[in-house]
């Protein structure tokens, strides 16, 4: 399987990839405590950010199991979000995907657009036919772009994530390529 052309172009956005310049613009975000609530990690770092930026540097595309599309999305040359896709099995068949935005931008739909550009790549380019997304059930705000992306939820697993120092609720939502209407 191939790698995606990058950077894609929406029509408000360019989602590229990563470059070690985008340590400060991502620190700016994940480094807020509201933001990293709901993600596996703690408000991040200057050093953790440069860790996570320096492995997102090659990932490119859904090449083998352990492959990762990871993209920035900026608007007007300004980073608002990220984007990342990854294989849920090794059959590259299934795929799972996470996001972060910069709590400035929010409402003003670039999370929905950006992730709707990666859900057609992962249909259109990498030929899967499911995508799923595991939601903190706290974290409202990525319920509804799942389902503002056509994701229907499909499971509420209840206190079955320890993090952070307590048990959290999953929400699963999936998308059938069938389904997809990008």
């Amino acid at each position: 399987m191939s790698e995606p052309a990058l950077p894609i172009r929406t029509e408000r956005l360019l989602l590229r990839r990563y470059r070690i310049d985008d340590v400060d613009a991502l620190l700016a975000y994940y480094s807020d405590p509201l933001v990293a609530r709901y993600i596996p990690w703690k408000p991040w770092t200057r050093e953790f950010a440069t860790t996570v930026v320096t492995r997102r540097l090659t990932s490119t595309g859904i090449t083998g199991p352990e492959s990762r599309l990871a993209v920035v999305a900026e608007h007007e040359g300004e980073v608002v979000g990220d984007v990342i896709l990854w294989p849920a099995d090794e059959t590259l068949s299934r795929g799972e995907m996470g996001w972060a935005f910069h709590p400035a931008v929010s409402g003003r739909g670039f999370a929905t657009e950006a992730v709707r550009a990666v859900i057609d790549v992962a249909f259109a380019h990498c030929g899967m036919h499911r995508i799923i997304a595991h939601v903190d059930a706290r974290n409202e705000a990525s319920a509804r772009l799942c389902e503002r992306v056509g994701m229907v939820k499909e499971a509420h697993l209840r206190r079955d994530h320890w993090t952070k120092g307590e048990w959290t609720d999953t929400l699963i939502y999936g998308l059938l390529a069938e389904q997809w209407q990008g």
